[in-house]
């Protein structure tokens, strides 16, 4: 098994954990906030998901990893609304 697979199922860990807390919250508190964390949740997974497939070579059209690429611009626009929607989403509850 590589590195690159190691690295990238232990990031689907936490992200995963992170996706099944936020539909627990957003099935009993359907809100704007809860919507929020939920959808920069499963951004966090798609990262992790599009790590997998690099490093399984899934979906090799994609050419994961190389700039200038679909699989690229598709992981850095799941990254950037994952990252911007969870906090968002978790800082707009604290306010509450």
């Amino acid at each position: 098994m590589s590195t690159q697979l190691v690295r990238a199922l232990v990031a689907l860990a936490p992200t995963s954990l992170l996706l099944v807390g936020a539909v627990i919250r957003t099935r009993k508190e359907n809100s704007a906030v809860s919507f929020l964390q939920l959808a920069g949740a499963a951004c966090l997974v798609v990262v992790a998901l599009t790590h997998v497939s690099e490093a399984l070579g899934l979906f090799s059209a994609m050419r994961w990893g190389q700039e200038d690429s679909l699989g690229h611009y598709f992981d850095l626009a799941s990254a950037i609304l994952g990252f911007t929607l969870f906090p968002l989403g978790y800082l707009l509850d604290a306010r509450k």
